[in-house]
This record gives C-alpha cells, sequence and structure tokens, in this order.
C-alpha cells in the first residue's frame, strides 16, 4: 500500500492526539473501576475497527485484511504480557491508585521502542528475503517454548529484573517508598529514583523484549510498515485498560499459552512458505483471510476451552474443601 509522508503525520499526529487525550482523562490518580476500564476498552477496540474499515474504503481488502489479521494478533499476544504485568505490579507493591498511571507510561514507552524495532525489522526485509527463514524458525521455535513452559505449570512465578534495570538502580539509586507519582526525588543532596520510575522502566523494557516474537509475527502477517505500525500501536494503547478489565479473568485463561503457541507456530509456517516462494521454490502461500480466520478460530476455541477448564477445577476444590470440613463438623457435632 502507498503510503504518502503526509498520511504518515498525520497518523502520527491523530495517534499522539489520543494518547494525550487518554493521559489527560487518567491523570489524576485513582483505583480504575470495572465500569471505566469496559467504556474505554471498547474505545479503543472500536476506533481500531473504525481503523480497519478506513483501509478498507481506501486502500482495499488486502489492507484492511492485514490491519485486522495483525492487530488480532499483537492483542492476544499483549493479554499474555498482562500475565507478566500483574507480576511486576506485585514485586514492586505499587498502590492501586498509581498502577494506571505506571501503565500509561510503561506502554508509551514500550510503543516509542517498539517502533524502532519495526523501522528496523522493514529496513531488514527490504534488503534481504532470506530473513523471513530466521523469523519462521524463530516463531515456530517460541511457540515449541511456549508449549513447554504451559506445561511446567509454574505457579509460583516472580518477575526478575533485567540487567539493564539493575544497572540504573545502581546508577542512580532507589528511594525506598512511593512518593506520589513523582519519578525523581533528592535525598541527602543527591537525585535519586522512585520506585514509580524503577516499575514504569520495568513495564516498558518487559514489553520490548515480548516485541521479539510479535513483531516477527506480524511481519508474517504483512510487510506493509504502515500496517505493521498502527496495528501494534492501537494495540498497545488500549492494554492498559484491558489490564483492570480482566482482572482475576487472566487466570482462568488457562490455555491461553496453548493457543498462542498454535498461532505463532502457525504464522511462522507462513513465513518459511513465503520464504520459499520468494526464493523460486513452487509452494502453496496462505492467504490473509485465511490467517485471519485461523486466528480467529483458536482464539474463541482457547477462550471456550480455558474457561470450562476453569469451572471444572473451581467445582473440584469448592469439593475438596467441603470434604475436609465435613469430618470437623461431624466431630463438633
Amino acid at each position: 500500500m502507498e503510503v504518502s509522508v503526509t498520511l504518515w503525520v498525520l497518523t502520527v499526529v491523530g495517534l499522539a492526539a489520543l494518547i494525550g487525550a487518554d493521559f489527560f482523562i487518567g491523570r489524576k490518580p485513582h483505583d480504575v473501576s470495572i465500569k471505566e476500564a469496559g467504556i474505554w476498552t471498547a474505545v479503543w477496540i472500536a476506533l481500531a475497527g473504525l481503523f480497519g474499515i478506513g483501509l478498507l474504503v481506501f486502500g482495499g481488502g488486502q489492507p484492511a485484511g492485514e490491519f485486522f489479521a495483525g492487530y488480532i494478533t499483537e492483542k492476544s499476544l499483549s493479554v499474555d504480557n498482562l500475565f507478566v504485568f500483574i507480576l511486576i505490579m506485585a514485586k514492586f507493591a505499587v498502590p492501586s491508585q498509581y498502577q494506571q498511571r505506571v501503565l500509561l507510561i510503561g506502554v508509551l514507552v514500550a510503543l516509542v521502542l517498539r517502533t524502532i524495532f519495526i523501522a528496523a525489522g522493514a529496513a531488514i526485509i527490504a534488503n534481504f528475503s532470506w530473513v523471513f527463514y530466521i523469523f519462521g524458525a524463530f516463531l515456530i521455535y517460541t511457540a515449541w517454548k511456549l508449549i513447554q513452559e504451559a506445561r511446567a505449570d509454574e505457579e509460583d512465578e516472580e518477575f526478575e529484573e533485567n540487567k539493564l534495570l539493575k544497572a540504573a538502580e545502581r546508577r542512580f539509586g532507589v528511594a525506598d517508598r512511593y512518593h506520589g507519582t513523582k519519578l525523581w526525588i533528592e535525598e541527602n543532596g543527591k537525585r535519586i529514583m522512585t520506585p514509580m520510575l524503577v516499575v514504569m522502566l520495568a513495564i516498558g523494557t518487559t514489553d520490548v523484549l515480548f516485541a521479539l516474537d510479535s513483531i516477527p509475527a506480524i511481519f508474517g502477517l504483512t510487510q506493509d510498515p504502515y500496517i505493521v505500525f498502527t496495528a501494534n500501536a492501537f494495540a498497545l494503547m488500549g492494554l492498559r485498560q484491558l489490564y483492570f478489565l480482566l482482572g482475576g479473568l487472566l487466570r482462568k485463561l488457562v490455555h491461553l499459552s496453548y493457543g498462542l503457541s498454535v498461532i505463532l507456530g502457525f504464522i511462522g509456517v507462513k513465513l518459511v512458505l513465503h520464504a520459499l516462494h520468494e526464493s523460486g521454490v513452487h509452494v502453496p502461500e496462505i492467504s490473509i483471510p485465511v490467517s485471519l480466520g485461523v486466528i480467529c478460530s483458536v482464539l474463541i476455541v482457547t477462550t471456550i476451552t480455558s474457561l470450562r477448564a476453569s469451572k471444572k477445577q473451581a467445582e473440584a476444590e469448592a469439593l475438596a474443601t467441603k470434604g475436609d470440613d465435613a469430618p470437623k463438623d461431624s466431630i463438633e457435632a
């Protein structure tokens, strides 16, 4: 799709305006209600839908299909990221009224860094078509790794700070408590970071690590940098509200890793087939409508089976608890 410089500028300005409005509305620290999170989640999804319809009207079915496939894939991968966000919030004991500010700035940092990743990926793909083999192999490996992690079922998982974060803490020092939404404070004549800044950096840098699989995944669906950027932007910007909306429901999506592994493996195979086709080998290529259908089907099946499994587990735990209480009741009687 031919995208003019003017359209790029208008898109970036429009997204910046939306981020600014989101920041202005949520500027005052407060506990986010389910109603507020639900309304804004619906707004972001609606905006993404309108943008996709705009691509359909002005660009045709191909760009629109690529955008929706990319957006849904990035959104589903982002939901998996929320598990780690929960661990980060717990690790740094972030007060509930400050969590939305942490997510907003953290996601904004991730968006800026992902833009750099996208630009680099687009430049590499434009000059080296063989990189599709690497992307495809990496996604297939990531899919296998997700299955292994899901089977491990580590319940006592804890967030571990990366080396960059530890280096920043050693270099600047960290205050022993939160100071509202302040990022820096003066202590004993020295300027040090607050836990608020540390957790924002943790969210932002961790999300960039997730880009290592999500960026190749979306490049497997479209090689258009404009669509890759906008799909990532819309998927990330609604992440803050989705965090508060889903809440405990995240724990019920027990099969999400399996679903994502199927999606990443599927896109990995699609990339390898595309690479073979580019190399002159006559192999079938997977179309965008087929890709979109597979992605949506996998997510629907995964959600249904997850909720059923969670319900059965809850019933089993309730029966076990009732059984444990029975002897006590009979002894008291």
